[in-house]
């Protein structure tokens, strides 16, 4: 018999995921969220997402009180009458993503920009000033 890992997560997670367009009543039908990567260097945080598909001119960025939003719409091109579909799973439509950032950034010199698909925004951190001095204690006996 077979040891199968239990993963009490997984169908929670699948639940979140699925396409629930049956559901009309939910006001965020057909929603995406796409994924992202969230990283630091020396000096910056920076977040990459993958738009393939989506012109840049349809995405929109705005940071307010730390939290960074995107929003944007993959488009549908005209669907052409005489394509006979096997398989449409592109998924298409609205999409938005928020983000509490971890670390206080200027936003007025944030930059983005898009290559092979992927959007990156690079946000300069705000410099917290590091410790001075170190003091030591002393023993009174």
């Amino acid at each position: 018999m077979a040891i199968i890992p239990w993963e009490p997560l997984k169908d929670i997670e699948r639940f979140f995921e699925e396409d629930w367009d049956f559901l009309p009543l939910l006001p965020i039908k057909g929603l995406k969220v796409p994924e992202a990567d969230i990283y630091e260097t020396d000096k910056d945080l920076i977040i990459e997402m993958p738009l393939a598909g989506v012109k840049p001119e349809d995405v929109e960025i705005s940071l307010q009180d730390n939290v960074l939003t995107i929003k944007g719409e993959m488009k549908e091109e005209k669907e052409e009458k005489e394509r006979n579909y096997y398989r449409k799973e592109i998924k298409r439509g609205k999409f938005e993503r928020s983000f509490a950032l971890p670390t206080e950034v200027k936003g007025e010199k944030a930059t983005a920009e898009s290559e092979n698909g992927i959007l990156r925004i690079i946000l300069p951190k705000v410099k917290v000033a590091k410790a001075g001095k170190k003091i030591a204690i002393k023993v009174k006996k």
